[in-house]
C-alpha cells in the first residue's frame, strides 16, 4: 500500500535520512522505533507529504507530493485540537473538511466519540480534558474521516504509564475494527512490541533502516508473556546502551 524510497533528506547541510527503502502493507500496524533525534518524525512527515526530499513515496500507486485527505497525522502534543471548539465540533470540523457537509455527520461524530468513551464529553472543551482524553478526541477525529493511513507521531509519549497502556489497548481495538493502515513512531521498545506487526529500528546520523523485524508474538501482548522479554532484548541490542537507560527511566 505504501512504497517508500527516500534516497536522502537534508535540513540545510545536515543529512537526516538516507537510503530508506520500504513497503508497508494495507491494514498493517507498522512501528518505527529509534532513539531521539534519529529522524523518526521526519520520516513520518515525508510519508505524509509534509517534507521535500530526494526520492519518492507512493500510496496505492499514486505518488505523494503533498498532504492528502486520506492520510492523517496524529501528534504527541494536543495542538491539533482547536481550543475554541467543543469535543464534538473538533470531530465535525475534520469530517466537514475532509468529506464535506453531510446530513449524517453529527450522528457519525457522536458514534466515534462513543467508540473512544467520550460521548458524554461531547460538549466539553479541550482545556477541560485530561491528556489521555485529548488524545482520544484526536484519534476519534482522525478515524471519523475514514483515512487509508493513520500516521502517529509518538501519540502516547507524554502520558503516564497507566493511561498509555489503556490507550494502546483502545487503539488496537479500533485498528482491528476499521482495518486502517497505521504507521506509528515511538522510542519505547515495549510499546512497539505491544502494537506492531512489524518493527523498523532506525540508526542515527543519518537515520537509516538498521533492522526490520516481524513481530510473531500472539495478541494480546504483555511483558509477562512467553517470548516478550527475548524479543525486547533483540530489539534493544540494535539500539545500544543509551536506549536502555532511556527505556528504564521511562518505566520508573
Amino acid at each position: 500500500m505504501i512504497k517508500i524510497n527516500i534516497k536522502r533528506k537534508n535540513f540545510e547541510n545536515l543529512l537526516v535520512l538516507e537510503d530508506i527503502n520500504l513497503e508497508i502493507e494495507k491494514s498493517e500496524f507498522f512501528c518505527i522505533l529509534g532513539p531521539s533525534g534519529c529522524g523518526k518524525s521526519t520520516l513520518l512527515r515525508c510519508i505524509g507529504g509534509f517534507e521535500e526530499f530526494e526520492g519518492e513515496v507512493y500510496l496505492d500507486g499514486e505518488k505523494v507530493q503533498k498532504p492528502r485527505k486520506d492520510s492523517i497525522m496524529v501528534f504527541q502534543d494536543f495542538q491539533q485540537l482547536f481550543p475554541w471548539l467543543s469535543v464534538l465540533d473538533n470531530v465535525l470540523f475534520a469530517m466537514k473538511h475532509i468529506n464535506g457537509e453531510r446530513k449524517d455527520n453529527h450522528k457519525k461524530a457522536l458514534d466515534f466519540l462513543k467508540l473512544v468513551g467520550l460521548k458524554d464529553f461531547a460538549n466539553y472543551y479541550p482545556h477541560q480534558l485530561s491528556g489521555g482524553m485529548k488524545q482520544r478526541v484526536a484519534i476519534a477525529r482522525s478515524l471519523a474521516t475514514k483515512p487509508k493511513v493513520l500516521l502517529m507521531d509518538e501519540p502516547f509519549g507524554s502520558l503516564d504509564a497507566q493511561t498509555r497502556a489503556i490507550l494502546q489497548r483502545e487503539l488496537l481495538k479500533l485498528w482491528k475494527q476499521f482495518k486502517t493502515t497505521i504507521v506509528f513512531v515511538t522510542h519505547n521498545i515495549q510499546e512497539s512490541i505491544i502494537l506492531g506487526d512489524r518493527i523498523m529500528v532506525m540508526s542515527q546520523n543519518p537515520g537509516k533502516i538498521k533492522l526490520l523485524a516481524k513481530n510473531d508474538l500472539p495478541r494480546p501482548r504483555r511483558p509477562d508473556k512467553e517470548g516478550f522479554a527475548e524479543f525486547w532484548h533483540y530489539l534493544y541490542s540494535n539500539l545500544g546502551r543509551k536506549k536502555l537507560e532511556e527505556e528504564i527511566a521511562s518505566n520508573v
